[in-house]
């Protein structure tokens, strides 16, 4: 009798051991089952935003290319990675820094339509008019390019690279001087970090050419002025309210 209780009682810890296990073991599944859950839930809300954001740059692209082609200056937009591209005879003659009568008059054109346009994805955004988007500008590239054929020495303008920076920062000056507001626009509100200006400066020479084959034509198209938008991400955008 003694050793069938002893049996019993063993056989009792044994099964108790065994509950607790799975016990534990359904636990463990519940809390991998909720955290994946939540990390679900957080990639579909990122590509949400990140789709969404590309929604937008889009849509200013295409409202920035339909109102200088009604104004007469052709230029091309690429939505996929958020450039509108200005060709060099637009706004440069060859080898020169500085714009062209006509390329001011172009610069002026494209001022006024982002001037109109941006204002609803940057800050201080209007009360009203503007589309219901969280999505908004962190930052615009005005980026200098050049072809492959080298540069003589020019005064302060050594090479290519030279040229392309000089080019750039001579459009971005024009740019807000011929509509002063988009200096005032800002890429987030004061109190979520520090306001940053959305306009920048970059040159690249002939390292980024759109057209590598060589050919006169080609060189044409690699002398450009490139405005690159870039779009906030999740995690630069502000929090939700």
């Amino acid at each position: 009798m003694a050793r069938g209780v002893r049996r019993s009682r063993s056989e009792e810890e044994q099964e108790s051991y065994f509950v607790s296990m799975a016990d534990m073991m359904v636990g463990l599944l519940f809390v991998f089952i909720i955290l994946l859950l939540y990390f679900a839930l957080q990639f579909r809300q990122t590509t949400h935003d990140l789709s969404s954001a590309e929604q937008s740059r889009a849509a200013i692209l295409k409202r920035l290319d339909e109102q200088l082609r009604d104004h007469g200056l052709a230029v091309s937009i690429d939505t996929g990675s958020g450039v509108l591209r200005l060709p060099e005879d637009v706004l440069f003659d060859v080898g020169h820094a500085e714009l062209t009568p006509r390329g001011r008059q172009a610069v002026a054109v494209l001022g006024q339509a982002m001037q109109q346009i941006l204002p609803c994805y940057t800050y201080p955004r209007p009360a009203t008019g503007c589309p219901a988007t969280a999505q908004h500008v962190d930052a615009i590239f005005i980026e200098g390019h050049t072809d492959s054929d080298p540069m003589a020495g020019q005064g302060l303008i050594r090479d290519n690279l030279d040229l392309s920076v000089i080019r750039a920062t001579n459009t971005f000056r024009a740019l807000v001087a011929e509509a002063p507001g988009l200096g005032e626009m800002r890429n987030q509100l004061p109190g979520q970090g520090a306001p940053q200006p959305i306009l920048s400066v970059s040159g690249y020479g002939a390292d980024r050419p759109v057209d590598p084959s060589g050919t006169p034509d080609a060189k044409r198209r690699n002398r450009r002025i490139d405005l690159r938008f870039l779009m906030a991400t999740p995690q630069t955008r502000e929090p939700r309210r």
